[in-house]
């Protein structure tokens, strides 16, 4: 799955997911530019890139920001030229009742989570069409299908599967792709800090009976920002243990 020598953009990578999908990539010849409101963070991911013998920056970005945006692109096309690759990455969760949400925990969501897309991918395309190449990756979650309790979170979600289509058709004819991956429960530090009756009621809802885990992420992403990827564009990939195929239950 060839990425060598690709400029590879990661929003959200100083940590959990995003990192190691930047971790991955830049591991098989990718440049990085490591995006991340949490500036040690980022750091810390990029220090460790180049320790390994790779090539990354670290970028601190507020990604629904279009002014913050535009400066992480101007910075990478100064260090590294192009633009190959897009990872859309950044998240947080406010999760409450739909009767209980307060309104400003439905916009930060919706701007976070799908505004920042938006911004991001509308700030890198310029420079994929002239180039006549790029690879867009947005990780949505199985809760766009639906999730009690989630009404913003899962409204975000179904927005960046229906721009990652729209993205696909309209960009298709510049060598430009665009592909969504849907993660299930993921085991990171997040998932872990919760009560052991949480974690195991979350695990038995999985066919699968465990979480997945970055790696598991990173590896799709891999692909989709592959040169072998070309023809696949506009395409949601679950993974998620099954869950995405409905309620499950021992």
């Amino acid at each position: 799955m060839n990425v060598k020598d690709r400029v590879v953009i990661v929003t959200g990578s100083g940590s959990g997911i995003g990192k190691e999908i930047m971790k991955r990539l830049t591991a098989h010849g990718a440049k990085g530019v490591v995006v991340d409101m949490n500036r040690e963070a980022a750091d810390k991911t990029a220090g460790e890139i180049n320790a390994a013998g790779e090539s990354a920056i670290a970028v601190t970005c507020n990604c629904t920001n279009k002014a913050d945006v535009q400066a992480m692109v101007e910075e990478t096309m100064s260090s590294f030229g192009k633009i190959d690759i897009l990872v859309n990455n950044v998240g947080i969760l406010r999760d409450n009742y739909l009767a209980k949400m307060p309104e400003a925990d439905w916009d930060v969501v919706l701007n976070v989570n799908l505004k920042s897309y938006f911004l991001c991918s509308q700030a890198v395309v310029s420079n994929m069409m002239a180039a006549q190449y790029g690879r867009i990756i947005n990780i949505s979650s199985r809760a766009w299908l639906g999730n009690a309790g989630q009404a913003n979170y899962s409204a975000a979600k179904g927005g960046i599967v229906s721009l990652t289509r729209t993205m696909a058709l309209e960009l298709g004819k510049f060598n430009i792709t665009s592909n969504c991956i849907a993660p299930g429960v993921i085991d990171t530090p997040l998932i872990r800090s919760l009560r052991p009756d949480v974690q195991e009621r979350l695990a038995k809802a999985q066919p699968t009976s465990r979480f997945g885990t970055p790696a598991e992420i990173a590896y799709a992403a891999h692909f989709f920002a592959s040169d072998e990827a070309w023809y696949m564009t506009g395409q949601v990939l679950h993974i998620c243990g099954g869950k995405s195929l409905g309620i499950y239950g021992h």
